[in-house]
């Protein structure tokens, strides 16, 4: 005898397969997930290289060039070459201008050392100023009377260093020692020496006015000379006597 299906039993198992079908296909989607953002370390790195060269080039375009930063100014020293028995010891610049036998340049800063009349007697030292760094480092002025002419260039050196120990030790030990001659726009002679010692260098000129000879000299320790040696040229070319107003022309 066959078995009859109930219409609720059937009924009820197609509505079943058929929720199940729409619960199926109705299920809603997952939220979509926030936007990452990318992340690039490269980037970054690239960002911090730049920003540093850049601030490096800054500091290089700020800071002065070394040659110009150490490149002094200048002012006239004016030498009188008082004798030692009218000499005072030293005193203002200015005072001296109008009476004055020579004149050079000195770095502004320089230290003037006094003279006294001992040692203006003794080797005729008139003037003399140092670097306050390094005092070795300095420009001097002595004075000789009695010389109406200079003797020959050769000789006048030797003759110098008579009176001045430093100057002896110096060319007893040194590498070379060269000498030239030049005229200023008066026509008046000067002896030039270029004297390269093994722990110094010094530039020397003399030159005869009013019946004495004048030396001027520029010495330094060597590393001070291969750090200023333009200056030191330059104070050694600015020496020239001042010509005696009473002189006939």
């Amino acid at each position: 005898m066959a078995t009859l299906f109930a219409p609720s039993a059937v009924l009820s198992t197609a509505t079943t397969a058929a929720a199940a079908a729409t619960t199926t296909t109705t299920t809603s989607p997952a939220p979509p997930r926030p936007l990452i953002r990318p992340h690039f370390p490269h980037l970054k790195s690239l960002s911090t290289t730049l920003a540093a060269t850049a601030a490096a080039a800054s500091l290089l375009l700020s800071t002065p060039s070394p040659s110009l930063a150490d490149s002094p100014t200048v002012h006239l020293y004016y030498g009188t070459a008082a004798s030692a028995a009218n000499y005072g010891g030293y005193g203002g610049n200015e005072s001296k201008k109008d009476s004055a036998e020579y004149i050079y340049e000195v770095p502004d800063g320089w230290k003037e050392r006094p003279i006294s009349k001992v040692e203006k007697g003794t080797n005729g030292t008139d003037s003399e100023f140092y670097n306050p760094k390094k005092r070795a480092e300095r420009v001097y002025l002595t004075f000789l009377p009695g010389f109406r002419a200079l003797a020959p260039v050769d000789a006048v050196l030797s003759n110098l260093a008579l009176s001045d120990v430093d100057l002896q030790d110096l060319i007893a030990g040194a590498a070379s020692v060269r000498s030239a001659e030049r005229r200023d726009d008066k026509g008046q002679l000067y002896y030039a020496y270029e004297i390269e010692g093994a722990g110094a260098h010094s530039l020397v000129s003399v030159t005869c006015a009013r019946n004495k000879l004048y030396a001027h000299f520029v010495s330094a320790p060597n590393p001070e000379w291969n750090r200023d040696q333009d200056t030191l040229r330059r104070l050694h070319e600015s020496f020239r006597t001042v010509v005696d107003p009473a002189s006939p022309s």
